[in-house]
């Protein structure tokens, strides 16, 4: 559905992933669902869940700016580990499961979990 970059903010100096919607989808979707997602986005705080930064449409690109988050991914540390120590594991699933709660509070339904 999306494109992501890495980017730097030069207002701020902070590195920054923003997140394209690709030309195709747009066409073929409109442009309504990624909307959604921005303001859903917008929307929610949360310690576990990346803040939005910035949104717009550059010649006719809608994109919105999230924090870039240094380290390794969790897919990442899964395939290098093979298992993660049992409190790591549930530190992981704690956090998730917070943030997941927080979000369908406000009857947001994440459609796209991924290590």
């Amino acid at each position: 559905m999306a494109t992501v970059y890495l980017a730097r903010d030069r207002k701020h100096g902070r590195p920054v992933a923003i997140k394209v919607l690709r030309g195709e989808i747009a066409t073929a979707l409109g442009p309504e669902r990624f909307l959604r997602e921005i303001e859903i986005a917008a929307g929610l705080t949360h310690p576990h869940i990346l803040p939005l930064h910035d949104s717009g449409q550059v010649d006719g690109f809608l994109y919105y700016v999230m924090p870039f988050v240094e380290g390794e991914s969790l897919r990442g540390r899964l395939e290098r580990e093979q298992q993660l120590p049992l409190e790591d594991a549930l530190q992981i699933t704690r956090e998730v499961a917070d943030a997941l709660s927080f979000a369908h509070s406000r009857d947001v339904v994440h459609r796209d979990i991924k290590p």
